[in-house]
């Protein structure tokens, strides 16, 4: 199947013209990954002498090692190494959504017209680990997803404007979510809409590999010296910002007192490559994205992720198709592997009165 794939790329370059070659990123991230250059070598599919060669080529390049080495200790990552790797991680993390909304759109669009119609399923949602896995499982069952990454606001009003079939939103479980639940109130039509269940997942603090500041919770990060540590946000339309403002109010833990409070990133994973490169001591966001990054994680909320649909879609041959993926044992397998993460009564129906009351 033709396919445009969208990446975000970005390079060094000197007076005399020569640019950081990209494959570069990949084995940085195997030495990290693995410590050994034998072993990143061989999954970088490269010769040990090539990736010898192209590291001391970069050094001389940068005027600095990448990567350090010891008989008996392996390799590990220099300084620059560490901030080369983690500057690639987060331009990935931020840039990669919003692209692959962008690569949605013009392939359906391309698609259609080289194999004429097929099913599509028209997604606007709140960006997740496990919406991510959608567009593979769907394209088994011969259906196109036409997935939309945006705020949880603006996807409940592409529903209700009919620009999508279904529009994906997350709510706190206890109090947290009671407020965020008035939010979505206007947006929700009890008449009209119904839920499907999807997947439920684990918010809290993304802190650094052995939590060094001791973080246990909102509080340390308007306390004395734990006050001091550099947080970084998400954006103020985010699903993920809403549930962090509401659990300070809970809190009454003031926004000005912390450190780092305006300062925003656009996804999960660029919250927690930003804590990882070091520019911030901690952030607030899903446990996979922690993990993903080597971080560790403080849980501080549980939330539903659901999926809304108008109640006279729900015989149609595509949601039906869709539930019957979300139902699959193959799909919470998939969904079990993500930190923080479980299938919880994925895929059944539900009333929007069940949800507000």
């Amino acid at each position: 199947m033709k396919k445009i794939q969208i990446t975000p790329g970005w390079y060094f370059s000197d007076d005399a013209g020569n640019q950081l070659d990209r494959q570069l990123f990949v084995l940085l991230e195997a030495v990290h990954r693995h410590g050994k250059l034998t072993r990143a070598a061989e999954t970088t599919g490269i010769s040990y002498r090539h990736a010898w060669n192209q590291l001391n080529k970069w050094a001389e390049f940068f005027g600095t090692p990448l990567v350090e080495m010891a008989r008996g200790r392996g390799a590990w990552l220099s300084p620059l190494g560490e901030k080369l790797l983690w500057a690639e991680q987060r331009v990935s993390a931020r840039l990669g959504p919003q692209l692959e909304s962008l690569g949605s759109e013009l392939n359906l669009a391309i698609a259609q017209t080289l194999e004429g119609v097929r099913p599509v399923l028209r997604f606007h949602a709140s960006h997740g680990y496990a919406v991510e896995l959608l567009p593979d499982f769907l394209k088994r069952q011969e259906i196109r997803l036409d997935l939309q990454y945006c705020s949880p606001r603006e996807a409940l009003l592409a529903l209700n404007r009919g620009a999508c079939e279904l529009a994906g939103f997350h709510l706190a479980r206890g109090k947290a979510g009671v407020g965020l639940g008035s939010d979505y109130r206007s947006l929700l039509k009890p008449r009209g809409h119904r839920l499907v269940r999807f997947i439920t997942r684990r918010q809290g603090l993304m802190v650094r590999a052995g939590n060094p500041l001791g973080m246990q919770g909102l509080a340390d990060l308007a306390d004395g010296a734990k006050g001091q540590a550099h947080f970084i946000n998400r954006q103020a339309d985010s699903g993920t910002r809403a549930l962090f403002d509401g659990l300070l109010r809970q809190q009454d833990i003031a926004a000005g007192d912390i450190n780092g409070y305006p300062l925003e990133e656009y996804t999960h994973s660029a919250v927690a490559a930003y804590v990882a490169s070091g520019m911030a001591d901690v952030g607030f966001g899903v446990e996979a994205a922690a993990r993903r990054f080597g971080l560790d994680f403080v849980p501080l909320a549980s939330e539903d992720y659901l999926l809304v649909c108008h109640q006279r879609s729900l015989s149609d041959p595509r949601l039906v198709q869709l539930r019957e993926v979300l139902s699959s044992q193959a799909f919470h397998d998939a969904v079990s592997a993500l930190p923080g993460y479980t299938p919880e009564r994925c895929g059944e129906i539900e009333s929007v009165e069940a949800l507000l009351d």
